[in-house]
């Protein structure tokens, strides 16, 4: 076995280009703080909100192309074609490959959604300066990117802290709400516990290995010999770090009071981007750090065991603490946390022979994406006309906003893991590679708790059709609101009828050699 190293060059101008879509969304930021500045006070923010989703949208663009040129150009002569054209910079700590590029374009995608949503719905009343919620989202998204596409450990942590710091204060922007503060209060609490134990862990690792390169850690964790209880602590230590980022039990009870104090776009940025980007970051080390060292020890079997433990207890603990829910927040964050637990089970399950289940994690978080976002879209939606975030907002919502109403029944179904809709077959696809992989005790959870959860996400049907506020008058979807909420709908039915597109897409893209595991035989 044979680390592949890359000798620390200086940076060109052609490596800049493969950053563009992080230095496009840098560069915007920077720009929009000016115009923020430039602009007269009184002057509306919303032009911001639009030069975001420019931003955002040129930025997913490139990302895209670079994906695409990677697969069809060439390989450089001498190059093992496992490694694909995997792009490596600074030293192999940041590489842009299939699984990095898939994951950003899921970034983009959801943050473009969450803008429209803002646009729509955000007040000023609630956000004195709407300019700074805009240009504020932009380095947290880029801090996401930088963490999927990092391959040593202190690149990571820098781009964790830079999507954790701007997510600090995004939490805390409604600053004349109590709650927005308290929440904001305890994000920070928790997410530096959360660096503590990441920062515990990562200096077991480079102890027992003396390199933060993930290859190098990989290739010590074969050949670990007595550092392997060092290994077995920097692996819990960053497992804990990475589950409260996650919102996973038992490090979830953040989640719940954050979620309610924080505006509705930024519940559904923390719901779905910085959780991907969690947990893309934990696939990466356990399939790379764990599995290498499976060669000659048992580290990957007790990785494994511990993430799917973990994944057992957040799918537990969140559809029951669900049951006793009312506020329409707080149920879609525990509802994330028990969506946690069903991708927290591919990221465990190891390798099947020569097959990792990136795919079945990459299509439910497709799911997830879609159907978490049109949640947090209708909510936003009822909160603005009802003036609160309870579940009884949305009674007799068919009768007042009828094509609305079909909307969030498409997304309560994929919540619920109903066919025909994506979630459906994210569950199963899930389901399905556990028993594959032989873990059938974590089949039974999965199933049980799908079932328990039809109770709160038929309640919100049951409010809709059976509950009647008192007040009739038909309720204004803003127009990019109104998009958000269509266009996931679609989507989700959209997978729910042709799950195996996303599938084909996502391995015709991917290599476990090149994407995964930077440890060669």
């Amino acid at each position: 076995m044979q680390v592949v190293q890359q000798q620390l060059q200086p940076f060109t101008w052609s490596d800049a280009a493969y950053l563009a879509p992080e230095w496009i969304l840098i560069v915007v930021a920077i720009a929009l703080v000016i115009l923020d500045l430039a602009m007269p006070r009184r002057m509306n923010r919303t032009v911001i909100g639009w030069l975001t989703l420019g931003g955002l949208l040129t930025s997913l663009g490139f990302v895209i192309w670079r994906l695409i040129d990677m697969k069809g150009a060439p390989l450089p002569e001498g190059v093992n074609a496992q490694l694909g054209n995997t792009i490596r910079l600074f030293g192999d700590s940041y590489r842009i490959d299939g699984f990095s590029s898939l994951m950003k374009i899921i970034f983009l995608a959801a943050a473009v959604l969450i803008v429209l949503i803002s646009i729509g719905t955000v007040r000023s009343k609630e956000i004195p300066n709407k300019g700074e919620f805009y240009y504020l989202l932009l380095p947290a998204v880029v801090g996401a990117m930088v963490m999927v596409s990092s391959s040593d450990l202190i690149t990571l942590y820098v781009g964790l802290e830079l999507l954790s710091i701007t997510t600090y204060i995004l939490v805390g922007m409604r600053k004349y709400i109590v709650q927005s503060a308290e929440a904001a209060f305890k994000y920070v609490v928790t997410g530096g516990i959360s660096s503590a134990l990441l920062l515990f862990g990562i200096s077991y690792f480079y102890g027992a290995s003396g390199s933060t390169n993930l290859g190098q850690i990989g290739m010590k964790a074969a050949q670990a010999g007595d550092l392997t209880p060092l290994m077995y602590v920097g692996f819990f230590f960053v497992l804990a770090g990475f589950g409260i980022k996650i919102a996973a039990a038992p490090f979830h009870l953040w989640a719940a009071d954050v979620y309610q104090g924080a505006p509705t776009p930024i519940s559904a940025f923390l719901g779905v981007i910085s959780k991907a980007a969690a947990l893309a970051v934990l696939f990466r080390i356990v399939q790379n750090v764990g599995l290498l060292g499976s060669y000659t020890k048992p580290i990957a079997d007790d990785v494994n065991l511990a993430v799917l433990i973990m994944a057992a207890a957040a799918m537990i603990a969140g559809t029951t603490a669900a049951l006793r829910q009312h506020n329409m927040k707080r149920l879609l964050a525990l509802s994330g946390v028990a969506n946690a637990g069903y991708l927290l089970v591919p990221v465990g399950l190891g390798l099947s022979g020569l097959h990792t289940y990136v795919g079945e994690f990459i299509f439910y978080l497709v799911v997830y994406l879609f159907m978490n976002i049109g949640a947090f879209a209708v909510l936003s939606v009822i909160s603005k006309a009802a003036g609160h975030e309870e579940l009884k907002g949305f009674g007799g919502l068919y009768y007042r906003a009828p094509w609305t109403a079909v909307a969030t029944i498409v997304f309560v179904l994929s919540l619920a893991g109903l066919p025909i809709t994506g979630g459906f077959f994210g569950k199963l696809f899930i389901l399905l590679g556990a028993a594959q992989a032989q873990n059938y005790w974590i089949v039974p959870i999965m199933v049980v708790t799908s079932v328990i959860s039809y109770y709160f996400y038929f309640g919100i049907i049951r409010q809709m059709f059976m509950r009647s506020t008192g007040d009739d008058q038909e309720i204004a979807v803003p127009g990019t609101t109104g998009i958000v909420i269509w266009l996931s709908a679609a989507a989700v039915v959209a997978l729910g009828v042709m799950p195996g597109a996303v599938m084909d897409f996502v391995y015709k893209y991917f290599s476990i050699a090149a994407d995964m595991l930077f440890l060669y035989l």
